[in-house]
């Protein structure tokens, strides 16, 4: 059964198939193949009883959050403020791509709409300060992934929705493996740019007077962030409800910033339904997989199968993680999670991993399918905002930032209390 329903996936992925329809048509084919009960008479209240999962209203709300933050003209201002903080550093602006998106990360929950947000914002500088342009396409790019990491998250709500996991202690546990992956990343920079000095392009123009009038535009991303993840953590507000503070308090940002208008409001909807209804279909459909994997008995074999290997909980998680980097070059972040997450997540959870911490690794891997050939779709969106050159510029600047997520992998496996020593203090 599992070597043939892996054969039938692998078929319908190279099919270019969207994954939506790769996930319900698998539902049925595991139906038809190999269930002794006709589960399709089943599927009907499987979606319907998902559909009503007051949980799930978060996704578009942080959606609609991003959507507004970005046509508010905020994202610009932050962006100037940082330069003038973070610019002094060996490779000047490179680092100012790393803040900005962390701090723009903290208001969208996307990885795609931080990336595309940021880069058209600083790729104009590229020629005009003489950067090396691989590295700073992949400071982007990298950035970008942080989008997903740091709370609020979309990709850490749907783990949560696919394992019953609390919304809130995975969102602090994103916190200190959010910054110090923002670290890593500038890491790499300033050490490329002490190698090579002229890869870190000429100086921005800076003083504390400048520093000094800017910082109060730093000043709204943060206090969203207070709003919607504070309420959560002062018992003011359910994940829900501070969804739908963030969105009240971006919208009041956008009419202090004057930038409020009905042609506004009808990009930020039309955008945030199309992000929304996409995603909704993804895990609608992922629903009825799952329901159709737990059927059949197919998350018992992959179960029987790896503990049989009879390798230590740390090897057996080793070899996930190697799945999930290997799914990861031909898959998506998003299908990628809602695919694999109730098939393996059990098997992690038998060997006693908690389940905070593997929605954490889940999300840092996640990332590298993200910037990885040859789906690595932050990479083509840069390469598309950027609209000259080869793709392959933007996959040869990712590749150092790549040892960076790799030695924070690496760093969350070693020390799980990276991830889980903010929930503990917080709910245990």
């Amino acid at each position: 059964m599992l070597i043939i329903t892996i054969l039938a996936l692998l078929a319908l992925i190279a099919l270019s198939l969207p994954i939506s329809a790769v996930l319900g048509v698998m539902g049925i084919f595991l139906d038809v193949t190999f269930s002794q009960l006709p589960l399709s008479l089943a599927f009907g209240e499987v979606l319907w009883n998902h559909s009503r999962d007051f949980l799930l209203i978060i996704v578009p709300l942080f959606i609609l959050m991003g959507e507004i933050i970005l046509h508010a003209g905020i994202a610009h201002r932050m962006y100037a403020a940082i330069v003038q903080w973070l610019s002094w550093l060996p490779g000047g602006l490179m680092h100012a791509n790393i803040g900005t998106c962390a701090l723009f990360a903290a208001t969208s929950g996307s990885s795609t709409a931080t990336a595309a947000t940021i880069s058209m914002l600083a790729l104009p500088e590229v020629d005009k300060r003489g950067y090396n342009e691989r590295i700073f396409l992949g400071s982007l790019a990298a950035g970008g992934t942080l989008g997903i990491l740091i709370p609020p998250s979309i990709n850490m709500i749907v783990y949560a929705a696919l394992t019953d996991t609390s919304i809130p202690q995975l969102f602090l546990a994103g916190i200190i493996p959010g910054i110090i992956l923002s670290l890593l990343y500038m890491l790499v920079i300033i050490v490329l740019c002490l190698y090579r000095r002229d890869w870190g392009g000429r100086p921005v123009e800076t003083s504390w007077e400048l520093r000094i009038k800017l910082l109060p535009d730093l000043v709204p991303p943060i206090l969203l962030f207070i709003v919607v993840i504070g309420s959560i953590y002062a018992g003011f507000a359910t994940p829900t409800e501070a969804a739908s503070l963030g969105v009240i308090g971006a919208l009041l940002l956008a009419a202090w910033y004057k930038s409020l208008s009905w042609r506004m409001l009808w990009d930020v909807l039309e955008g945030s339904i199309r992000t929304g209804a996409m995603i909704t279909l993804i895990l609608m459909c992922s629903f009825v997989l799952n329901f159709a994997v737990a059927a059949v008995g197919l998350v018992e074999q992959i179960n029987a199968f790896i503990l049989s290997l009879g390798w230590s909980p740390l090897g057996t998680m080793l070899f996930i993680i190697g799945i999930y980097i290997l799914m990861g070059m031909v898959m998506d972040a998003l299908p990628m999670v809602v695919l694999t997450v109730p098939i393996l997540a059990p098997v992690v959870f038998s060997l006693g991993y908690d389940p905070v911490w593997f929605g954490i690794m889940v999300v840092l891997v996640s990332e590298a399918s993200i910037l990885t050939p040859p789906v690595g779709i932050l990479c083509y969106i840069i390469q598309g905002i950027r609209g000259r050159g080869s793709l392959n510029d933007v996959f040869y600047g990712v590749a150092p930032f790549m040892v960076a997520l790799g030695t924070m992998i690496g760093l969350i496996v070693a020390y799980p209390q990276l991830a889980l020593w903010i929930p503990t203090l917080m709910y245990r």
